[in-house]
């Protein structure tokens, strides 16, 4: 089974995709999400978001500043202030 994920900013849907891992850059230190993880939220701060498809594969990265990220049974939904080109 793969991780279900959003990324959301103020003006739209960004994302909705399944992947293996998704890396967070927390307020705390990276954290990286997998499959069946226990809920939480986080701050985020200005960062890379790392999105691996499939295990051992060649990672995806987005520049992500600040907002916040949320575990929960259905997934992880990233809330951020703005995602960079």
């Amino acid at each position: 089974m793969a991780l279900k994920f959003e990324i959301v900013t103020p003006e739209k849907l960004v994302r909705s995709d399944e992947a293996y891992m998704v890396v967070v850059p927390g307020s705390e230190g990276d954290f990286g999400v997998l499959e069946g993880h226990a809920p939480f939220m986080s701050t985020i701060r200005d960062g890379a978001l790392t999105i691996y498809k499939t295990e051992g594969g060649e990672p995806e990265t987005l520049a992500i500043e600040g907002g916040f990220a949320e575990v929960s049974a259905n997934g992880l939904t990233v809330l951020a202030e703005k995602i960079g080109e």
